[in-house]
């Protein structure tokens, strides 16, 4: 079975002004699929009028237009752009007149990423407009840099027909990788615009079973405050003026030594907000070392679970509640840390 042809990607920094061919003599430009329908080769010689100093990635534009810059960058740096029959892997090196390039339009990483993938959901309940599933800890919700495959997203596609024609093949919401618990799935475009404004209106119950370091001074409280990329490192969020804003509900459950048994209920839905606004306060989750949280309690990633779902089914109008134990590294924490609470 032949894999797919390399389709364009949309890049926000790729040049918009990119000039259709000057600097390429276009009797030498060929465009060979070879046998390996996958794969597209094209070939071109470098004009007598190239700007003088041009970069070899903004010179690839002219050489395939319709595909953005920073897919570009990324044949070059996977070795698939020849200059004079020499490998080349610097996309600012500068070309000059006379000299041959040649292109392997290759898929990328991102083009091959939504396949239908089968594996094993746990499906806590299902109809013909949604399912509700209950994540495992590790399980990445949506491919990104590193997770091209093996995602939810992936399983979804293998799991129902119709996900390939919805948007992220029907995912409203996520949780981070090792976060576990509970997420609801449109199966049907209607269902998934109708998800999709509850989460927005915040009609959508959300409540988190998490244990932190170090014990809240008071029982129940509210964090109010606004998330935001963090100003120092790109992979964290923090609390900044500016952010969007984001409001969590905490109540301990049950405290020990150096640790506390959480339950938090969101009412916004901010990109690690409850591992933000916890930690913003002092009590980064137990095993999340990115805000600042040691492991403990024999716990290797961090300790967040989400229990329990509530919605208004978006077809039906019946009301639906969910709810999840944790898994066992989460319920055995649990337990040494608070024997006498039900988790």
């Amino acid at each position: 079975m032949s894999r797919p042809r390399p389709v364009p990607h949309p890049d926000p920094h790729a040049d918009a002004d990119a000039e259709p061919s000057p600097a390429l003599d276009a009797e030498e430009v060929t465009a060979d699929p070879g046998e390996d329908e996958a794969c597209e080769s094209r070939s071109g010689v470098v004009g007598s009028d190239a700007k003088l100093g041009e970069r070899l990635d903004k010179w690839l534009t002219r050489l395939a237009p319709e595909f953005s810059r920073n897919y570009l960058q990324q044949l070059i740096e996977a070795g698939e752009v020849q200059v004079n029959a020499s490998v080349q892997r610097s996309a600012s090196r500068k070309v000059a007149p006379g000299q041959r390039i040649e292109l392997r339009l290759v898929p990328t990483p991102q083009s091959r990423a939504f396949v239908a993938e089968p594996m094993a959901l746990a499906i806590v309940f299902e109809d013909a407009h949604l399912l509700v599933v209950d994540k495992a800890a590790g399980l990445v919700v949506h491919p990104a840099a590193g997770h091209w495959s093996g995602t939810l997203l992936n399983g979804l596609l293998a799991h129902h027909a119709g996900a390939a024609s919805l948007p992220r093949a029907g995912i409203v919401h996520r949780l981070d990788k090792d976060t576990s618990g509970l997420m609801v799935v449109g199966k049907t475009l209607e269902a998934v615009t109708a998800l999709t404004r509850a989460i927005a209106a915040r009609e959508v119950g959300r409540e988190y079973l998490a244990i932190a370091h170090g014990v809240p001074r008071e029982q129940s409280f509210s964090i109010e405050a606004p998330i935001g990329r963090d100003p120092v490192s790109r992979v964290r969020m923090a609390v900044v003026v500016g952010g969007k804003p984001a409001r969590t509900d905490v109540e301990c459950l049950a405290a020990a030594g150096a640790f506390s048994l959480l339950r938090c209920r969101l009412h916004t839905g901010r990109t690690h907000q409850i591992r933000v606004h916890l930690a913003s306060r002092g009590h980064a989750l137990v095993a999340d070392p990115v805000y600042g949280g040691a492991s403990a309690l024999g716990l290797q990633r961090q300790a967040l679970h989400a229990r329990r779902l509530a919605f208004v089914h978006p077809i039906g109008g019946q009301a639906m509640r969910f709810e999840a134990a944790p898994p066992p590294d989460l319920a055995a924490a649990c337990t040494a840390l608070a024997p006498g609470v039900n988790c």
